[in-house]
């Protein structure tokens, strides 16, 4: 299962690694790494999601080169067998990113968990928080790429007329159907043609949590029939609200394995 519950972590809070991976939008003025040193989960590392990503492009949050994941992910303390529970405390979920990201890179998808609910939920239960900047130490981490878990623009636009698989959209459908301007500049409005919308909002409670099975299993309905497909591509504006959605259908198909454009918007909406 993708998801634990705070419950669970509670119990088993020195059985795994935590890692808080808070990214918020930059119009928010809010930084995640100075909110992890004001209050955190204990014993929590952690993940700068702009800084671990590619850097020799202009597009956001590009997943990284193998030898740098192992850098990364090395300096994290972390090694391959280890049990992952990732959170944040950010409107866009963006613990699911670093939950992507890590499966991409070949850690067992049964050892890496998102604590439903992230940091909020974990304050307002009144559990015990931290302001102990936590340094585990070197590992020496292996990864293993799997690249066909990621798709890039040829790929997208060759799908277009070879339609084999579906892709879908976690914008808002105001940014979907061009109604309003994207609020990263340099991009035209609209979407990925024969591509759906599923806004990644749509997925949570309002508390954040994720909806239940049966909810998601209605609201995926709306775009796919056959809820045991697995070719499904999902995107969104920065390759962060796809893979809420990655999970969310995660959740009611177990045998799917979480596929994104990783360019999303920001590269295909280029003028």
């Amino acid at each position: 299962m993708s998801l634990v519950e705070t419950d669970w972590l509670h119990k088993n809070i020195d059985q795994v690694k935590i890692i808080d991976c808070s990214w918020h939008m930059p119009q928010t003025n809010r930084n995640g790494f100075e909110e992890y040193k004001k209050q955190h989960i204990p014993n929590s590392i952690f993940f700068d999601l702009d800084k671990n990503s590619k850097k020799n492009t202009d597009l956001p949050h590009m997943i990284v080169e193998i030898d740098e994941w192992e850098k990364i992910i090395s300096k994290m303390g972390i090694s391959q067998n280890d049990k992952i529970v990732i959170y944040d405390n950010s409107d866009v979920i963006s613990s699911c990113r670093c939950w992507f990201n890590f499966i991409y890179f070949g850690h067992d998808p049964n050892l890496v968990h998102v604590l439903n609910g992230g940091l909020k939920k974990w304050i307002d239960e009144k559990r015990d928080i931290s302001d102990k900047v936590t340094n585990e130490g070197l590992s020496i981490y292996k990864a293993l790429e799997k690249k066909d878990l990621v798709k890039n623009k040829e790929c997208i636009d060759k799908n277009i007329s070879d339609q084999n698989f579906n892709v879908i959209d976690a914008r808002s459908k105001e940014r979907f159907d061009g109604k309003i301007p994207e609020p990263r500049k340099g991009l035209r409005s609209g979407n990925i043609k024969n591509s759906y919308c599923i806004p990644f909002n749509q997925c949570l409670n309002k508390n954040n949590t994720f909806k239940s099975k049966e909810e998601l299993k209605n609201l995926f309905n709306s775009c796919i029939e056959n809820l045991d497909q697995k070719n499904i591509v999902f995107t969104c504006g920065s390759g962060v609200t796809a893979c809420v959605l990655a999970l969310a259908y995660s959740l009611i198909n177990d045998k799917y394995q979480p596929c994104i454009y990783d360019g999303s918007w920001a590269e295909y909406g280029l003028i």
